[in-house]
């Protein structure tokens, strides 16, 4: 690997203001090296570092399908089973006749929402910034924060529950708020919070002591400002990240977690997950997964249309290059491949986060690269072309590090 072609590439867009900093890794061989560009904090005028502490947005969704399929495999649920057995509020769900039209035409659900609907985003569930129609108020008025939230569970569950679906389950792809909804059906089947089964099943075992819902006041120092964009598209600091989503320090008191973009992490607690999905379910002793579940997760879900008709805000997902696992994109057609979503060879996976986190995981080399920022934008400025530079610089770092050496 080139570390000097890497962090000149990247230093370009430090420089010209599109980016604050990043942490980054490439494992292979065994041998794991890093490079860190730029600052952590642009007032302090710290550095970035190998320690930095990132919010790694939906980079969490994987962790929390992962820790879901240890559930499957204890014989907690079956993938087709409806989650109505643990969230009984969701017995009789309503369908909008259209993802933007009113809420009150609706029709039944035709089946119920199950644990593989969750999984590979076909609930039906969905995000409200990426509507225009009235669900969208609904979901916010409704919902409130989609990280740092006042609700309670439970409340939450009702809420979303007495909210109609976009689409009837099982459908198509819609990117929303399933993994949420699965991390807290975590919390009901295994009786205990989210966050304590986390750390039992995965952070403990694999030493990914920085990784959680909320950053340590012993740790402070070494959390990344929340940097984003002025309405000039300048480099900023952020009092809180883009819609108000997560506030700059969580409440105490919040029960409520986002397992679908919650977590903050770093650059070797993530690669201490990430390299599971290279290395057959098994990290050094400890083995997370069994080698078919491992094989379902790394195996396209998702059936020819539902895969050409995939969307993120009006852009496709997955029709080229691409398919949808189990809570991860799959590489199909590694010549096809979208580097922002994850590259490598035919069965390599990754899944990135909209702060400006990014990995994936090659079987194939046993490989992993990774990159974490804070690059928070708002939709009306993505619109803008404000913020767009750190995938450019993902997609630099991907086709560098990813060059034999």
């Amino acid at each position: 690997m080139d570390i000097v072609a890497i962090e000149t590439a990247i230093k370009r867009y430090v420089d010209a203001g599109e980016l604050a900093g990043a942490a980054m890794l490439v494992r292979r061989g065994g041998e794991t090296q890093t490079i860190c560009v730029g600052l952590r904090d642009i007032e302090a005028r710290r550095p970035v570092e190998r320690d930095t502490i990132f919010r790694i947005a939906s980079m969490s969704k994987p962790i929390i399908s992962t820790l879901a399929l240890m559930l499957l495999e204890d014989g907690k649920f079956a993938l087709g089973d409806p989650i109505t057995r643990w969230a009984p509020e969701f017995s009789a769900m309503r369908v909008l006749g259209s993802p933007e039209g009113p809420l009150n035409e609706t029709e039944p659900a035709g089946m119920p929402i199950t644990f593989e609907h969750l999984l590979t985003h076909r609930s039906g569930l969905t995000y409200s910034d990426f509507h225009r129609g009235p669900i969208a108020a609904a979901y916010r008025d409704m919902l409130g924060g989609d990280i740092d939230n006042e609700l309670s569970p439970n409340a939450w569950i009702a809420r979303l529950a007495g909210l109609p679906l976009i689409d009837q389950p099982g459908r198509q792809f819609h990117y929303g708020k399933s993994t949420d909804l699965l991390g807290l059906l975590i919390e009901r089947i295994a009786d205990a919070p989210l966050a304590d089964v986390l750390k039992r099943r995965i952070f403990v075992p694999l030493g990914m002591t920085d990784t959680g819902f909320s950053v340590a006041a012993t740790n402070e120092g070494r959390r990344a400002g929340l940097h984003g964009f002025d309405a000039q598209g300048r480099l900023t600091t952020l009092a809180s990240v883009p819609g108000g989503h997560a506030q700059a320090e969580r409440t105490a008191s919040m029960t409520f977690v986002s397992g679908g973009q919650g977590l903050w992490s770093t650059l070797d607690d993530y690669l201490a997950f990430a390299r599971m999905f290279a290395e057959g379910g098994a990290v050094d002793d400890v083995r997370l997964l069994q080698p078919g579940t491992l094989s379902m997760i790394a195996t396209n879900q998702l059936t020819d249309h539902q895969r050409s008709t995939a969307r993120m805000l009006g852009l496709p997902l997955f029709a080229r290059g691409h398919g949808f696992g189990l809570g991860v994109a799959v590489v199909m057609e590694p010549d096809q491949a979208d580097p922002v979503r994850c590259g490598g060879g035919k069965g390599a996976v990754g899944w990135p986060g909209a702060y400006g986190g990014w990995w994936q995981a090659d079987p194939n080399d046993g490989s992993v690269m990774i990159f974490l920022a804070h690059n928070m934008v708002q939709l009306e400025q993505l619109a803008q072309g404000i913020g767009l530079g750190v995938w450019s610089a993902i997609s630099d770092f991907q086709s560098i590090g990813s060059r034999p050496r």
